[in-house]
């Protein structure tokens, strides 16, 4: 135990009596916490049985005092080497020695060999879009990127105009949704003059090319600082480009701003404030993708690209009323990226359709010889893809929960019923039932040893958020997880990875509400999602839909939401925001 730190001190070590008495005044009983709270965190302090045994109670096990006391000379020695660990400079980029697959590869868990999708082909198969001029700058920014792609290859609009027109409208509508970290006001008019001069001699490079968009503040960009939404990193610039930047870059698309995530990927507040819905202002737009999926869903970039360890684009994606597509891990490399949790961060568009989303993923997925995480897997997307080609269930139990506890039953519904219409009968299925809440331990200790030296330096106390269920606390809770329970809950992991690999071979796609339980297995288990607007409250505020796929198919559940799309209205309403 400390006492608070003021920021950039390190954490003083208490006087034992004192660290007793002052969990008294606070009601916290000396005879379970005090003894693994002083061995947990007093540095240099003597380690007694006693302490042993009053670690054995969050440890849950028991021993006698024999045991006691040998383990109370093997400890000497191990504080001797957490010690030496704590010397060695480690920066957030520098990964654990190992690799999450999100295959399955045990075979005798899985029935099966690991497998990697294949695809036919390699072009591209897009939906025809329709001609037109470009219309007056306010509808002009919503347009999704199918549309806006035709106006600029054709040359009816010219990337600087849409580049102008995005810089102004972030200017304008910030002040409002708090979503700009920063603008790249120089970087942008380079690279959308490029975009014009070489679009102008018959060089056209994609869907993407002249395209503005945003960057969630957690994806390094050289020349300007990459905050991570946090203030003890306001102003640190990283010296290079994110893969994703890069290949973005090569597809010839504008990035304009660097928008906002909650503080260290967690929720909407940031160092600046909370980042706002769209549509509803007095509400945060969620997180901790909160900028852009509030910038998209209000016109002020094309597309933006997020990222997601537990809900990050899934929820800002539904609360601002955006499309958000998820990948399965490691499809996209995360180099250059704030690291959260090794084994389960994953970069993904935010965007104004299903398509938009998957003409994004074309441009950024595969490995780039330095994420270990990332794989090659083909990836193609065919607009032309139905449904019916495809074995589509659904999570029936969750569909099937009372009213009461679950509000938006009537909207989940009614999207169900679209999409039996376009798909035929769905499968029934049921998600493999395992402990994933318990597994999200392994979220916690990833993250608290990522910011490791912010918590021991005493500069957590700079964060924003300061309450139970803020990073500061959960970093100092993730200091009592054994090693022991963490690999093995990477164990049971395992079987959950086992058992969805199985469940998968029973369907293509599955359809199941946004915030249920599957949002915390498929974020374990590796399984990409497509998250898509599906009605309107009373209120005003959007709802969503669910597609999850199989690992490397998100081809197919951005198919069966495309199709979803093309026959609802909702993609197509857009917000109205006050200055």
């Amino acid at each position: 135990m400390t006492h608070p730190p003021t920021p950039g001190t390190p954490r003083v070590p208490l006087d034992r009596r004192a660290f007793v008495e002052q969990l008294s005044r606070l009601g916290v009983g000396s005879t379970l916490l005090p003894g693994v709270l002083w061995a947990k965190l007093q540095t240099g302090a003597e380690i007694t049985p006693a302490t042993v045994a009053a670690a054995e109670e969050v440890a849950g096990v028991r021993f006698d005092d024999a045991e006691r006391a040998m383990i109370v000379e093997r400890l000497k020695g191990q504080a001797e080497q957490i010690a030496a660990l704590h010397a060695v400079p480690l920066d957030n980029a520098v990964p654990p020695a190992v690799v999450f697959d999100p295959r399955p590869v045990v075979p005798a868990l899985a029935g099966a060999a690991p497998v990697v999708a294949q695809a036919k082909g390699k072009r591209t198969t897009r939906s025809r879009a329709a001609l037109r001029e470009a219309p007056a700058d306010d509808d002009l920014a919503f347009l999704p990127v199918t549309e806006l792609s035709e106006l600029v290859r054709r040359r009816r609009v010219t990337s600087a105009r849409l580049t102008e027109l995005y810089l102004a409208r972030l200017e304008r509508f910030d002040p409002t949704l708090r979503c700009v970290v920063t603008l790249t006001r120089e970087r942008a008019l380079r690279q959308a003059k490029a975009a014009d001069d070489e679009i102008a001699r018959g060089r056209y490079r994609g869907p993407l090319h002249g395209i503005p968009w945003g960057a969630k503040d957690l994806l390094a960009v050289r020349g300007y600082p990459t905050t991570w939404g946090a203030a003890p990193y306001k102003t640190r610039t990283i010296d290079e480009d994110a893969t994703v930047v890069q290949r973005l870059d090569a597809a010839g698309a504008v990035l304009v701003v660097k928008l906002t995530l909650g503080e260290l990927a967690m929720g909407d507040v940031w160092f600046g404030g909370t980042t706002k819905n769209p549509w509803k202002t007095d509400q945060g737009s969620s997180g901790s993708s909160a900028g852009p999926a509030s910038a998209t869903a209000a016109g002020l970039v094309g597309f933006g690209v997020g990222s997601e360890t537990l809900g990050s684009i899934s929820s800002p994606s539904t609360r601002c009323g955006v499309t958000g597509l998820r990948p399965t891990f490691g499809r996209v490399p995360r180099t250059g990226a704030m690291a959260l949790s090794w084994t389960m961060d994953k970069l993904g568009p935010i965007c104004r359709s299903a398509e938009d989303c998957a003409l994004v993923l074309d441009a950024i997925h595969g490995p780039d010889g330095r994420d270990a995480s990332a794989r090659a897997a083909p990836f193609r997307w065919n607009a032309t893809v139905r449904p019916r080609a495809l074995r589509v269930g659904y999570v029936k139990s969750a569909f099937e929960r009372d009213e009461k506890d679950y509000p938006n039953k009537p909207f989940d519904l009614a999207a169900l019923e679209v999409v039996r219409g376009l798909a035929g009968d769905l499968i029934p299925v049921d998600i493999p039932d395992l402990p994933y809440g318990a597994m999200r331990l392994i979220l916690t200790a990833e993250a608290a040893a990522a910011f490791d030296e912010l918590t021991r330096s005493g500069r957590d106390a700079e964060l924003t958020r300061q309450d139970v269920d803020a990073w500061p606390n959960a970093f100092r809770v993730a200091r009592f997880i054994p090693a022991v329970d963490y690999i093995n809950a990477n164990r049971v992991r395992s079987l959950a990875v086992a058992r969805w690999a199985e469940l998968m071979k029973t369907v293509d796609v599955i359809v199941a509400p946004t915030g249920s339980v599957q949002l915390l297995a498929t974020n374990l288990t590796g399984h990409p999602a497509v998250i898509v607007p599906s009605g309107f409250r009373e209120d005003g505020t959007p709802v969503s839909i669910t597609f999850l796929g199989g690992l490397y198919e998100e081809a197919k559940a951005l198919a069966v939401a495309h199709a979803y799309q093309q026959a609802t209205p909702w993609r197509e309403r857009r917000p109205t925001v006050k200055e």
